[in-house]
């Protein structure tokens, strides 16, 4: 902790807190914070203060009003940009372990070829490795929640629960491993709803469409009705999987979801570059609420022809969140990439340089990936009642120098290693570029030892067949 230096004495009309008023537990102070006003407008409060009682923000104030306001821990911030933590809204955490192993390669050899066959050898310690490794990637980047769809995530959770972030957390099942699989997502879903002291958050997750058949659909939509349970799933990930549904089908992957009662709970779809103009109206009429979570730097490289239509969703109404996939596909759980990304092909896209702007891609970022993940109403800002998750950007580096246009510089000139420090639920999980909750060293060193077990493929097997 950086002790605080003198402060200039109040401004007129800006009253410093008494002496006598309660301890915070921590102040955030001399900083720049990223606020939305009243219409969700991306604006900045200079020279700012945040106060922080328990897990909420307390109030945004200015630096002089809490000058003598005694607190538990204050965190000098003096040059840096305090935004609401980034929420990674779709990824398989514990894939970091493939980071690199199936490369340069189309989807359907990616799946069947590689990954596959590998997470046929997962054993629930790989996992926790895998999610540990993440995690800290996570802390260091700004990321404070993530939406995780994957295996034996009863690993995933501890690791949550230990490091102290925030997590959407949901058990992947394919209609392959019987109704054993659906039963085990809910079994999931339930024990962990609510854990690591309100922390996760769960849903039911069928892997997709093309995976899991309409009858588990079906029934994971009752489920998720029963249980007041939202569901993740992929759907519509890329055009050839729409083409294909179809062809066989006659329906949509999104049309799928309709039909089955998945889009009369609340949905989050990951991906959604097959999503069709007829798919448009299916999903603004859906009776629940419905949210796409976009990972643009993995459809680059698998050369997707097409990418989340992210503008023709806002226009519905439909809240789009920003993700990495897994680091198997993508590399890099980089939140600040794919925010970058996704402007850039979104302006690409649609012909458009005024589409995405700056403060359009923060907003996305913010609020719409918190509602994307069912936290619209607890983290996204940074305002009294909020949750405090928090991080403080250092600019003063020659790549985001001189500072013309502040939301330009956060989103294409900033990066993932210019976060300082990263809270959730006001507690510091990275001072100073230190991570404070995970042993890195430590879990490299194992996962290393781990590797060959866990990339034979000798063995032939693989756990589901891509065929779309």
């Amino acid at each position: 902790m950086t002790p605080s230096p003198a402060e200039p004495p109040a401004s007129p009309g800006e009253h410093a807190a008494s002496p006598a008023a309660p301890p915070a537990d921590l102040i955030i102070t001399g900083c720049t914070v990223l606020v939305h006003d009243d219409q969700e407008r991306i604006g900045f409060e200079e020279n700012a203060a945040i106060v922080v009682q328990g897990s909420v923000v307390e109030t945004v104030t200015t630096a002089g009003a809490v000058r003598e306001r005694p607190a538990v821990e204050r965190l000098d911030a003096s040059g840096q940009v305090a935004l609401p933590g980034l929420i990674n809204c779709h990824t398989h955490a514990p894939m970091v372990a493939l980071r690199g192993v199936a490369e340069d390669l189309p989807t359907e050899e990616w799946f069947n070829d590689v990954v596959w066959p590998v997470e046929s050898n997962l054993t629930e310690r790989d996992v926790e490795l895998g999610a540990r490794l993440a995690c800290a990637e996570m802390i260091r980047g700004g990321v404070t929640c993530f939406a995780d769809h994957y295996f034996s995530m009863d690993a995933v959770a501890r690791v949550v629960e230990e490091c102290g972030m925030r997590a959407h957390l949901g058990e992947a099942y394919f209609s392959s491993q019987g109704p054993q699989g659906r039963e085990r997502s809910l079994d999931f879903a339930l024990r962990h709803r609510g854990g690591a002291d309100g922390r996760i958050t769960t849903a039911l997750a069928p892997h997709a469409p093309y995976t899991v058949d309409d009858t588990d659909l079906a029934a994971t939509a009752e489920l998720a009705r029963e249980h007041g349970l939202p569901v993740h799933i992929h759907a519509a990930e890329n055009r050839d999987q729409t083409d294909t549904a179809l062809a066989r089908h006659g329906v949509t992957p999104i049309e799928v979801l309709r039909r089955t009662g998945i889009l009369d709970v609340d949905v989050l779809i990951a991906h959604g570059t097959g999503i069709l103009a007829r798919d448009l109206p299916v999903l603004r009429d859906a009776p629940g609420r419905t949210a796409v979570a976009t990972a643009p730097r993995g459809y680059l490289k698998f050369a997707w022809p097409t990418t989340t239509p992210v503008r023709a969703l806002r226009d519905i109404g439909i809240p789009v969140g920003l993700a990495t996939d897994g680091a198997a596909s993508n590399n890099s759980l980089d939140v600040w990439e794919a925010m970058a990304l996704t402007a850039l092909i979104q302006k690409s896209t649609t012909g458009d340089p005024r589409w995405l702007t700056a403060r359009q891609a923060l907003h996305h970022a913010t609020l719409q990936s918190a509602r994307a993940v069912g936290l619209g109403d607890q983290v996204g800002s940074i305002a009294p009642g909020r949750r405090a998750d928090i991080v403080l950007v250092d600019l003063t580096g020659p790549h985001t120098q001189p500072v013309h246009d502040l939301a330009a510089t956060l989103v294409h000139s900033a990066r993932a290693g210019d976060v300082r420090t990263t809270v959730v639920d006001g507690r510091v999980l990275m001072r100073d570029r230190e991570l404070l909750t995970i042993d890195v060293p430590a879990v490299v060193a194992e996962l290393g030892e781990r590797l060959p077990a866990l990339l034979d493929r000798g063995h032939g097997k693989r756990i589901q067949e891509y065929d779309t």
